[in-house]
């Protein structure tokens, strides 16, 4: 049962109160599911052999969850002035070009279209512009490929780069066109690459080697028999102080309530990985776990089981996350987090 009294234990004392011996409190998984795993910590864990079914989600943890979106913020364009006539985007700054070549023209003496020349010229130049536009269409294409992000795995992920257009000609009809162009084409740039948010570093791929597991065995019967003999000092070796604070909150409320949780012989039966990986500074590895054990909840006074057995071992199945600095050896993985089967 491990600790199945942990997060069940004002349920035990008022069973108590009303002199109903709680066989309940001895069935497999029913505890709480707490503590943190990282950036995976309200991630359920993959199934396994062992632990086939899911993993119940974490009900207590001091990692903060993030949005339900994805906890990512998208990058926003700077905010315009109004759209005017034409709208945003390139086909607007376009057409703005053509405005300003046409008023410049006018203002010029010359008409709408002779600030242009003439209108073979201008037709020559709408010829230009059109193979010019293809051209950058086919160039934006190859560079928004270029900048698509890597597969899952990857280290890191380059947030993109604010696009800006061609610093346009100073003076004339053909500076006001190629001023409304270079607009357009910014703010064509702007929505196709602006808009990709930004990645948050990958996790890593963690390879263990058989002193991990014997490790993770070890841990485990450790912890229940430090839990079972009250050893606080103990725990807070074994465990991550988040770990360690939920454990000794038990502990104390079990002495409050007159009772102590009695653990004994804990024997792994089965066990497989879950997933290992690495993040920033830390190795992280969830084991699913089908273990054995004496355990009671036991009078402190009288000395007379109010829950469980002395005597007939129970079993239970758990997903054990641990933890340690990253690249440490077998001998530093503390337990983080606990999780039932539900």
């Amino acid at each position: 049962m491990s600790f199945r009294h942990r997060i069940l234990t004002f349920v035990a004392v008022g069973a108590l109160a009303l002199g109903a011996v709680g066989d309940a409190m001895a069935k497999p998984g029913g505890g709480g599911s707490f503590g943190s795993r990282g950036s995976r910590t309200y991630s359920a864990p993959p199934a396994t052999n062992t632990a086939p079914s899911t993993a119940a989600p974490i009900q207590r943890s001091q990692t903060p969850q993030a949005a339900p979106s994805t906890g990512m913020s998208r990058p926003q364009a700077a905010p315009q002035a109004g759209g005017g006539f034409f709208g945003k985007g390139m086909l607007g700054g376009f057409a703005a070009g053509l405005l300003g070549a046409g008023l410049i023209g006018m203002l010029m003496g010359n008409g709408f279209a002779g600030g242009l020349g003439s209108i073979m010229s201008f037709l020559g130049l709408l010829l230009q512009i059109g193979l010019i536009f293809f051209v950058v269409r086919f160039a934006i294409g190859y560079f928004r490929n270029r900048s698509q992000p890597a597969p899952a795995g990857a280290a890191a992920y380059r947030a993109p780069q604010p696009a800006s257009g061609p610093t346009p000609p100073a003076g004339g009809a053909l500076g006001g066109l190629a001023g409304g162009l270079a607009g357009g084409l910014g703010g064509g740039l702007g929505g196709m690459t602006g808009g990709a948010a930004a990645q948050p570093a990958a996790t890593r791929k963690l390879a263990l080697t058989g002193e991990d597991f014997n490790a993770f065995e070890k841990r485990l019967q450790d912890i229940q028999t430090a839990f079972g003999r009250e050893d606080r000092a103990a725990l807070a070796r074994l465990m991550t102080p988040e770990m360690t604070g939920y454990l000794v909150e038990e502990l104390d409320a079990n002495a409050r309530n007159g009772v102590t949780n009695r653990i004994s012989d804990p024997r792994l039966l089965q066990g497989d990985l879950s997933e290992a990986w690495s993040e920033g500074a830390a190795d992280y590895a969830t084991v699913a776990m089908r273990f054995s054990l004496i355990d009671a909840m036991v009078d402190r006074t009288t000395g007379r089981t109010v829950s469980g057995s002395l005597s007939e071992p129970v079993e239970s199945v758990e997903l054990w996350t641990f933890t340690r600095r990253a690249g440490a050896g077998p001998a530093d993985w503390t337990l983080s987090a606990i999780q039932q089967v539900s």
